[in-house]
């Protein structure tokens, strides 16, 4: 069998990584791309820049990655699963819950992989961390907190950073701790006079009765991608930015510090940084890709299926409500 023909629409700032990797990947060729704006970074090589998805589907291509603005996804990804193409959609999966059911009910009735870029999962701390908490190195789970902050991407203009940039959040700590979101509880801020929300703070309560707490915004000068899952046994602090896993162990260590002993909780341990091996997520995202379209069962990571990525928008947009109403929502099945 030869290689998977892969197409790449959208060559911005996401689609460029993308185009670079599908050729690092074994097993697929890029061989279509397209761009109705062109080709800014020029990454098509020896390729035609086509104008619409219908130009990569004349190609003949098996499976393609959508990378345009959020809100062209619904439009650009019914017409792959008309053609009969599998495919990759950059998260969110579309701007609201009604149009991304429309698009998990077409990929899932033509028996199509259909997987969104939730590229968090494939991170190697985040990895690492949740088959730890998997193995109960952390005892029960407390609480899950998140940090993700820098300044504005001039590139986000169609959604806030709700849609954009929390449900990446929103799908690692469901996804970690193995439970949906029940209630959010949020507040957003408009401070740089565009359209859309720039910065939320929320709180959530899962299905297993974990407690989350998100800082999400694009406001801050320095770039933050901080999670931190707190458990019986300690805490894990994961950063995603340079890839290393930290845990925190509660103390073993009898005190004779009679302040200290009064206190009836847990005291510092030894902390450890775990050596990982540390691999590109965007090229362990779109191996994932590749094997669920070849049916390699068993594959880890596993994509981010679009009924996940379904998912992740229906909390976002509980999130949007809290703030809205100012009141604590909850999140609908």
């Amino acid at each position: 069998m030869g290689d998977l023909r892969l197409g790449l629409i959208g060559l911005g700032m996401m689609g460029r990584h993308h185009a670079r990797v599908i050729r690092e990947t074994d097993g697929v060729t890029l061989v279509a791309v397209a761009d109705s704006y062109g080709d800014p970074h020029g990454v098509a090589g020896d390729l035609d820049v086509g104008a619409s998805v219908d130009e990569l589907i004349a190609k003949g291509i098996d499976g393609a990655v959508v990378a345009v603005p959020t809100v062209l996804h619904e439009e650009v990804a019914l017409r792959l699963a008309d053609a009969g193409v599998h495919a990759l959609v950059e998260k969110p999966i579309s701007g609201d819950v009604a149009s991304g059911t429309r698009i998990v009910e077409a990929f899932e009735n033509r028996g199509l992989v259909g997987a969104v870029g939730h590229i968090e999962r494939f991170n190697p701390a985040l990895l690492s961390l949740r088959e730890r908490i998997a193995a109960g190195e952390l005892g029960e789970v407390y609480q899950i907190a998140t940090r993700r902050q820098g300044p504005f991407p001039s590139r986000i203009a169609d959604v806030g950073v709700v849609k954009d940039l929390a449900t990446h959040d929103i799908d690692l700590t469901s996804w970690l701790a193995q439970s949906r979101f029940v209630t959010v509880a949020a507040h957003t801020a408009l401070r740089s006079g565009r359209e859309f929300e720039d910065m939320v703070s929320f709180t959530a309560r899962l299905e297993n009765n974990v407690i989350t707490n998100h800082l999400v915004n694009w406001l801050s000068p320095m770039k933050e991608r901080v999670t931190v899952v707190t458990g019986e046994l300690g805490a894990f602090v994961a950063d995603t930015v340079s890839g290393d896993l930290t845990f925190y162990e509660n103390g073993t260590v009898r005190t004779e510090w009679d302040s200290v002993m009064a206190f009836r909780g847990v005291s510092e341990g030894s902390v450890l940084r775990y050596a990982l091996t540390k691999r590109e997520p965007l090229r362990v995202e779109h191996e994932a890709f590749r094997d669920a379209i070849l049916g390699r069962t068993g594959s880890h990571p596993g994509i981010v299926t679009m009924r996940e990525g379904l998912e992740n928008v229906r909390v976002a947009e509980a999130v949007l409500a809290s703030a809205r109403q100012s009141t604590t929502v909850t999140v609908s099945e």
